[in-house]
Parts: C-alpha cells; sequence; structure tokens
C-alpha cells in the first residue's frame, strides 16, 4: 500500500512539473521566443543537469552498453524529446495551455492502444479492469477532442500576470498565436509521439538497468538533433539570445520538464509498466 501510494505521489508531482512547463512556455512564445530555439535549448540544459547522476550514481554498476539498446535510446530521443517537443511547442504557441494541457489526456489512450497489438497491455474485456480502461480510454479521447475543437464563450480570462506581460511586449495573445486546427494537430501528435516513447522506453528499462545513464544519452542525442533543426529553421543568431524570462523558461523546460519528469516517468514505468505512467493520472 505504501508503494502505490508513493508511486501516485510520484505522478501528482510530474503533473505540476508539466503544468509549469506549459505555462511558462505559453508565455515566453507569446513574448516572441520561436518554438524551434524553445526546443534546442531544451534537451541541451536536460542534458546538463542529469549527467552528473548519469557519472557519479552509475559509473560503477551501469551495465554494458549494447548496439540494440543503444538504438533503442536514439529512437526515444527522436519520439520522446526532438519530435515531441516540436510537435508540442508549436502546438501551444497556436493554441492555449488549457487545450494543450487537455490534449496530453490522449497520452494514455494512444499507450494503451498501441500496448493492446504489441502483447504489453491485454484489452481484458471480460474483467472489470478491462472494462474500465476500455471505457476510460473513449472517455479520455473524447474529452480531450471536445475541448480542443469546440470553441463556444470565454469561462476563464487570461491570466492577469500574463495579460500585463503580453501588453508590454505589444503582442496581443488571442489574435496572434492562434490557429484552431494547427495547434490542437501538433499537440495531438505530440501525445501520439510520446505514447510510442513510453513503449519503447519501457523496454529499454527492461533491458538496461541505468536510467541516469540511457536519460543522459538521450537527452544528448536530442540536443544535437534539435541544434542542427534549430538552426537550419532559425539561423539568425540575435533569435537565440535569452533575456532573463527567456532563460528561465529553457532552463526550467530542461531540468524540470524534460530531466527530472523523464527519470520520474521512466520510474514509474519500471514499477507499473507503461500504461500506468504518470501521464495516465490525467484519466485514471
Amino acid at each position: 500500500m505504501a508503494n502505490e501510494l508513493l508511486i501516485f505521489m510520484v505522478m501528482v508531482i510530474v503533473q505540476f512539473g508539466f503544468a509549469g512547463l506549459i505555462i511558462i512556455s505559453k508565455l515566453v512564445m507569446d513574448e516572441g521566443m520561436n518554438p524551434f530555439v524553445q526546443s534546442a535549448y531544451r534537451p541541451i540544459f536536460a542534458t546538463l543537469s542529469i549527467a552528473p547522476f548519469a557519472f557519479f550514481f552509475e559509473r560503477k554498476t551501469r551495465p554494458k552498453m549494447t548496439r540494440p539498446i543503444l538504438f533503442q535510446i536514439f529512437l526515444c530521443s527522436i519520439f520522446g524529446i526532438t519530435t515531441n517537443q516540436y510537435a508540442y511547442f508549436i502546438g501551444l504557441k497556436y493554441s492555449t495551455a488549457t487545450i494543450a494541457s487537455a490534449l496530453d489526456n490522449l497520452i494514455p489512450a494512444f499507450t494503451f492502444i498501441i500496448a493492446v497489438p504489441l502483447g504489453i497491455e491485454k484489452l481484458g474485456l471480460r474483467s472489470t479492469a478491462g472494462q474500465i480502461k476500455f471505457v476510460g480510454t473513449i472517455v479520455c479521447v473524447g474529452g480531450a477532442m471536445l475541448l480542443s475543437l469546440y470553441h463556444g464563450k470565454v469561462v476563464i480570462g487570461q491570466l492577469g500576470f500574463h495579460w500585463k506581460y503580453a501588453e508590454s511586449t505589444g503582442e496581443d495573445v488571442n489574435s496572434v498565436h492562434s490557429n484552431f486546427f494547427l495547434g490542437p494537430f501538433l499537440l495531438i501528435m505530440s501525445s501520439l509521439t510520446y505514447a510510442i516513447w513510453l513503449i519503447i522506453q519501457g523496454r529499454v528499462n527492461s533491458k538496461y538497468a541505468a536510467q541516469y545513464t540511457s536519460i543522459t544519452l538521450m537527452c544528448l542525442m536530442a540536443s544535437v538533433e534539435s541544434v542542427i533543426i534549430g538552426f537550419c529553421v532559425v539561423p539568425k543568431l540575435s533569435e537565440w539570445t535569452l533575456n532573463p524570462i527567456k532563460a528561465i523558461s529553457v532552463i526550467y523546460n530542461g531540468v524540470v520538464g524534460t530531466s527530472f519528469i523523464f527519470f520520474l516517468s521512466s520510474w514509474c514505468m519500471e514499477k507499473k509498466g507503461p500504461y500506468m505512467s504518470p501521464c495516465s493520472i490525467r484519466c485514471y
């Protein structure tokens, strides 16, 4: 019971980390920070923050690295960070923090849909647990799609500090960065790629018992990938400069939103499997 409670608390902590990532990222992109620049800085700070843990805690215990495991870690960098963050940050730029948070609820649904054919999860419609998973998947997909595609009256407006910050930069947060098709579509794609990462990372955890090292390698690979893509899309060095709020954003997203959250997610997957990752707390 104590172990189950600990896993649940870790899941909740991860959601707080995600919430901070969404809010601060939306804030700096409304100011004008390019999402490709944001995405390039994120894995760099993630690598710098988690590499010391890999060195000091696993240098004597890490198992031998094999080519299949290294390739799986490479796939994790592609799906879990590079592709995922580009889809997420660009989608967030053209959407809202509320819609981004709602569409994250698709992650456990996508994970379940992928895991069943691969034999990682069982459908089990004859059991109560299987029926709950099936109904929960339908509800979370339907709810996320309804919130993202239906645009009714505004119930809760922008936060006061968000308004003041946007006004100081000359931006209109409701008109400049809004695309009700592109934004949600990219956010859905980010949920799909994150679900793929959960499946692959679960296999890495089962074969390579050195989570700090695997996440460090994943972030390092993603840093190279993201910087190359970022400079191809945004070649002007002036757009890579960081003012205080941008620096806070990329450091937070790297340290908390990537290395810290990925480590906790991997730990939860090791204990409960990919379907019951921290993302699943949003629906189940």
